[in-house]
C-alpha cells in the first residue's frame, strides 16, 4: 500500500519525474479501469444489436472505434481498418500486468478478426492483423497467430503492382484516381517485414522495400512534409498527381499523415538498416518538431497548415503515433536525446491533459482526437488508435534502450 501511495504522489507532483523514473504504474492502473468500462459498454452493445438488427441477423460488430455525436459507442465490423487496435490495447495491458484476465480478453477479441487474413480488398491488413495478431504473437509466440500473420501478408501482397512498385491503397474513387497510394500504407509494411522473418520468404521483404522506396521518392516535398495521396498511372507506372483526402488541402501537411511517415520510415530502418531510411525519418522528425504551428504541449492541430490555428481541433492520435515513433527513432539516431525529450513531453501532455476521467468516454483512455475533419467526421472524440499508440509509446519508453 505504501508503494502504491508513493507512485500516486510521484504522479500528482510531476509527470516528468515519473517519465524519467520509467514508472507508469498509476497510468496503467487507470488504463485497466477504463478498459473494464469499455468491456461493459461492449457487452451492452452486443445485447442491443441482437434485439435491434433488422431481418433477424446479428450485427458482426467486433471492436470499438469511437463515440458518435449522440455520445454512443461506435463499434465496427472486422473489415474496418480500426478493428485491430482494441485487441492490441488488451495485449498491451496483459504485457504490462501479466494478468490472465487481459490475456483472455485479448484472445477473445483477436480471434474475431481471423477471417480477415483472406481479405485482399484492403491495404489495411497491417493495422487490422499486425496490431492484433502481431501483438499477440509478440507476447505469446502462439504458432496459430504466426499462421494468421503469414496468410495476412500473402493477401496484402496481392495488392502490389510491380510496374508501379507500390501496394494499392483504395479501390474506391475511380473518378478521382487510377492507383491511389496513401502515406498511411507505410504502417502496413511492418507485417510484410515480419512475414519474411517468420517464414524466410524474401518476397514480402522485397515488396515492402519497393513500396518504401517509391513512397520516399514521390510522397515528400522539399521540406520533408508528406502528401496524403499519390496517384499513379496504371499504364506507365509513373505518379500522376499528389493530393490529399483527409488533410486541409493538397499542399498542406495532415498531422496524422506526418506521424505515419515518421513511424513508417523509422520502422523500415529497423527492418533493413538502410541509412537512407534513417536519414529520411530524421528529416521528417525535423519538419514535425520544428514546425511553427506545433503547440507547446507537442500535441499537433489536425493539420499543420489548417487555416484557423490556434482555434483548430487537436489530434491526439497523431501525437501518440509521433511519440511512439520518436522513442524508437531515438534508439537509432544521433539526435536521440532530442527525440526522447520530445516523446517524453508528448506522453506527459497526453497523460496530464488528454486522458479521460475514469468512467467517462465509454472507456476510451484518451480524448480529443480528430479522424476526418474535411468530412466532418470524428472531430474532437476518442479514437481507438490513439489509445493503442499511447500504450505503445509507454511500452517503448519502458523497453527500448538508448544506443
Amino acid at each position: 500500500m505504501r508503494i502504491l501511495l508513493a507512485f500516486i504522489v510521484v504522479f500528482v507532483c510531476g509527470f516528468s519525474s515519473l517519465v524519467e523514473a520509467q514508472n507508469f504504474t498509476s497510468v496503467i492502473v487507470d488504463a485497466e479501469k477504463q478498459t473494464h468500462v469499455m468491456l461493459n459498454e461492449i457487452a451492452a452493445i452486443g445485447s442491443q444489436a441482437e434485439v435491434n438488427t433488422k431481418g433477424g441477423k446479428k450485427q458482426n460488430l467486433v471492436s470499438p472505434r469511437s463515440i458518435d455525436a449522440k455520445g454512443s459507442l461506435v463499434m465496427v465490423k472486422p473489415q474496418d481498418w480500426t478493428s485491430g487496435f482494441f485487441p492490441g490495447v488488451l495485449w498491451f495491458l496483459f504485457d504490462f500486468t501479466h494478468k490472465n484476465e487481459w490475456k483472455e480478453q485479448a484472445q477473445i477479441f483477436t480471434s474475431k478478426l481471423e477471417n480477415e487474413k483472406w481479405d485482399t480488398g484492403t491495404h489495411d491488413l497491417g493495422f487490422m492483423l499486425y496490431c492484433s495478431y502481431g501483438s499477440g504473437y509478440r507476447v505469446t509466440s502462439d504458432t496459430a497467430y504466426r499462421s494468421v500473420i503469414l496468410q495476412g501478408a500473402r493477401s496484402l501482397s496481392k495488392r502490389f503492382n510491380p510496374k508501379i512498385g507500390c501496394i494499392k491503397s483504395w479501390d474506391f474513387g475511380k473518378d478521382k484516381w487510377q492507383y491511389p497510394v496513401i502515406i498511411d500504407n507505410m504502417m502496413n509494411l511492418e507485417m510484410l517485414f515480419a512475414a519474411t522473418r517468420l517464414s524466410g520468404d524474401s518476397s514480402f521483404y522485397k515488396i515492402a522495400v519497393s513500396h518504401a522506396n517509391n513512397t520516399m521518392r514521390n510522397h515528400f516535398r522539399s521540406d520533408f512534409s508528406s502528401y496524403h495521396v499519390v496517384d499513379y498511372d496504371t499504364v506507365s507506372g509513373k505518379e500522376r498527381k499528389q493530393m490529399t483526402f483527409q488533410g486541409y488541402s493538397d499542399a498542406s501537411a495532415w498531422a496524422r499523415g506526418q506521424g505515419w511517415a515518421l513511424y513508417g520510415f523509422t520502422m523500415c530502418y529497423r527492418e533493413t538498416h538502410n541509412p537512407l531510411y534513417l536519414k529520411h525519418a530524421e528529416n521528417i522528425a525535423a519538419f514535425i518538431l520544428k514546425n511553427p504551428t506545433m503547440p507547446a504541449d507537442k500535441v499537433p492541430y489536425w493539420d499543420f497548415n489548417a487555416p484557423g490555428i490556434p482555434s483548430e481541433p487537436r489530434d491526439v492520435s497523431a501525437a501518440a503515433v509521433i511519440a511512439s515513433a520518436l522513442y524508437e527513432l531515438g534508439s537509432y539516431s544521433k539526435n536521440g536525446k532530442w527525440y526522447y525529450k520530445t516523446a517524453d513531453k508528448i506522453v506527459e501532455s497526453l497523460t496530464r491533459k488528454y486522458r479521460s476521467v475514469i468512467g467517462e468516454n465509454k472507456g476510451f483512455i484518451l480524448t480529443h482526437s480528430t479522424g476526418f475533419k474535411p468530412a466532418k467526421s470524428e472531430i474532437d472524440v476518442p479514437l481507438s488508435y490513439a489509445d493503442y499508440y499511447y500504450l505503445e509509446a509507454i511500452y517503448r519508453k519502458l523497453h527500448l534502450k538508448k544506443k
